[in-house]
C-alpha cells in the first residue's frame, strides 16, 4: 500500500533555531511560514516539518496522495480505504476519519513503542 510522501514532523523550541540548523545540513524552507509557526523543509526527498508549539514529541507523517514534491498521485489509496485497512489488521486508531466521506481526511495511531503515526491526506 502507498502511503504517499514520508516526513518527520519534529516539535521544536526554537522555530528560528531549528531552521538555521537544518538550513546547515542542506535543508531548504519548501513550504511553511514563521509567523504559522511551522516550516517543511527539504533535502532531495527528505522532508521534515519543524512545528514550534503546535504539539507535543515528534510525529511520522504519511500524505497519502502526495509525493515529496506535493503534486498529486494518481490512483492512490485513499485514506478511508488504509484507515479500514488497518482496522482489519487489528491496528487500534488514536484519529479517524469519517468513512463515508471524501477528500482530505486524517487518521492516528501509534506504534508498539508509542511513536505516533499520522496518515494526512491532502487531496
Amino acid at each position: 500500500m502507498n502511503l504517499g510522501a514520508f516526513s518527520v514532523s519534529l516539535s521544536v523550541k526554537d522555530l528560528a533555531a531549528s531552521r538555521k540548523f537544518y538550513e546547515a545540513l542542506g535543508f531548504s524552507v519548501f513550504a511553511g511560514e514563521a509567523d504559522k509557526n511551522y516550516h517543511i523543509m527539504k533535502n532531495g526527498n527528505a522532508l521534515i516539518g519543524i512545528f514550534q508549539g503546535m504539539f507535543e514529541g515528534n510525529i511520522l507523517t504519511f500524505n497519502p496522495g502526495w509525493d515529496e514534491n506535493a503534486d498529486p498521485l494518481s490512483g492512490f489509496p485513499d485514506i478511508r480505504e488504509i484507515q479500514a485497512h488497518l482496522q482489519s489488521e487489528g491496528i487500534e486508531l488514536t484519529a479517524t476519519v469519517d468513512p463515508e466521506g471524501a477528500g482530505p481526511g486524517r487518521v492516528m495511531v501509534k506504534d508498539p513503542d508509542g511513536n505516533i503515526v499520522l496518515l494526512d491526506q491532502h487531496v
